[in-house]
C-alpha cells in the first residue's frame, strides 16, 4: 500500500505543477481560475495523502483521508468564524 501512497502523491504533485503552469499562462482568465481550484484542491488532498500511516490498506487510508480532511476543513472553518471575532480585539 506504500507504492500506491507513493505513487499518489507523486500525481498530485504533478497535478499541482499542472495547476501552476495554468496560473502563470496569460492567454485566458478561466485557465486561470481551473489552475487556481486545481492548485487548491491538490494541495488539501496532498495533506491528507502525506500523512497516511503506510501500512494501512486500501479501506483505511480511504477512511483516514476522509478523517484528515475533515480535520482540516473543521481547521479552516474556525479559522474563518473567528476571524470577525479576533478584528474586534485589535480595535
Amino acid at each position: 500500500m506504500s507504492r500506491l501512497i507513493a505513487r499518489t502523491e507523486l500525481a498530485l504533485i504533478c497535478i499541482m505543477a499542472v495547476g501552476f503552469v495554468l496560473i502563470a499562462q496569460q492567454a485566458s482568465f478561466g485557465l486561470y481560475q481551473v489552475g487556481l481550484l486545481t492548485v487548491m484542491a491538490s494541495t488539501l488532498l496532498h495533506i491528507a495523502v502525506g500523512n497516511l500511516p503506510s501500512g494501512a490498506g486500501l479501506g483505511r487510508t480511504l477512511a483516514w483521508t476522509a478523517g484528515i480532511l475533515c480535520i482540516v476543513a473543521a481547521v479552516f472553518g474556525l479559522g474563518i468564524l473567528l476571524v470577525p471575532l479576533l478584528a474586534q480585539l485589535g480595535r
